[in-house]
Formats: structure tokens, C-alpha cells, sequence
């Protein structure tokens, strides 16, 4: 890959099926990791561009989020964080994660326990694991494992552990992952 697009920064803590929210098998010839943030308009724009990247490039590609809450700037991304985490809990981590982007204007405790019933979720336990922080823990070791390999802003993007550091556009994005392959 050209030196232009992946700088020196690595992954620190490597993408693991077990710990990871993961789509994608583990055998693929690629990885593609994003440090994101639900209330970030960037990343936003980007849950698009990834959703068509996974879409084209199938099981060659293994894709993996984790939290990177810019709460100074976003207040209620860390609590939409934990939302997903909480679903996931109820293993709907995935659906949630795309309804809080498609819904990044509306990330109020209210909305996220709407959501929440909108995919069948137990509500008493979702409401409860939010109320008393249960995944906050998760959300912050994702957040110190990118701050580890050099996030500092939202979207971040990693090919194989290595940083991506060229546009996040459609094409760019699947042409740093055919180099990659």
C-alpha cells in the first residue's frame, strides 16, 4: 500500500472474534476495523460507506467497531455507546448499532429505550444496564485502545491493523482493501 494512505501507527489490542463486535468470518484475507462515535455526523456518513464495502466485498472482508465516544464534543454518544453495548448483551449489538446512526439526531435515553423495544429487547434489563453504567467499562476499554494506536478523531479507520490514513470515500476505501488483499 502506498506509504501516503497507512501511516506508522498500529493496532495495539488486535481485532479478536471473541471480544470484538465482528461481521465477517475470521478467516477473510482482510480486516477493517473503525473507531467510531453514534453521534459523530462523520461517522455517519461513513456507516453508509462501510455497509456498502461489507456488501461488496463479502466474506473476504471482516469488519469490527469499537467505541470511541468523543463525549466533549458529542454528550450522548458515551450513553449511545453503551446502548449498543447493552443490546449486544441481548445479542442485537449489530441492529442497535445501525439504528443509532440512522438515528444520530435522536440518541436521548428515551429514544434508545425506543429503540430498544423496536428490536424485541427486554426492556427492564436494557433500562437497568444503562441506569447503572454495566457496559461503560467495555465502551472505555475501547476508547483507551484507541488512544493506544493513535485515535484521535472520528472515523478511524484500520486495514490489518496498520492505520488508514486516505479518504473513507466508497472507492478509496475499496481500493486500500483490494492493496491489503
Amino acid at each position: 500500500m502506498s506509504q501516503l494512505l497507512l501511516d506508522s501507527p498500529r493496532l495495539t489490542v488486535p481485532v479478536d472474534s471473541a471480544r470484538d463486535h465482528v461481521l465477517g468470518p475470521d478467516t477473510a484475507s482482510a480486516t477493517l476495523l473503525e473507531y467510531g462515535d453514534y453521534e459523530c455526523p462523520y461517522c455517519g456518513r461513513a456507516h453508509a460507506v462501510t455497509k456498502e464495502v461489507k456488501r461488496i466485498r463479502g466474506d473476504e472482508l471482516r469488519f469490527a467497531f469499537r467505541h470511541f465516544p468523543l463525549t466533549q464534543a458529542h454528550p450522548r454518544a458515551g450513553q449511545a455507546a453503551e446502548a449498543a453495548e447493552a443490546a449486544g448483551a441481548q445479542g442485537m449489538f449489530w441492529q442497535m448499532h445501525d439504528l443509532l446512526f440512522q438515528n444520530q439526531h435522536a440518541l436521548r435515553l428515551q429514544d434508545l429505550m425506543t429503540y430498544a423495544q423496536v428490536l424485541g429487547l427486554d426492556l427492564d434489563r436494557f433500562g437497568a444496564d444503562l441506569q447503572s453504567h454495566v457496559h461503560a467499562p467495555r465502551v472505555r476499554e475501547d476508547f483507551l485502545s484507541g488512544i493506544r494506536s493513535g485515535v484521535n478523531g472520528t472515523p478511524t479507520f484500520f486495514i490489518d491493523d496498520v492505520r488508514y490514513n486516505g479518504s473513507w470515500d466508497l472507492q478509496s476505501l475499496l481500493a486500500a482493501l483490494q492493496s491489503a488483499l
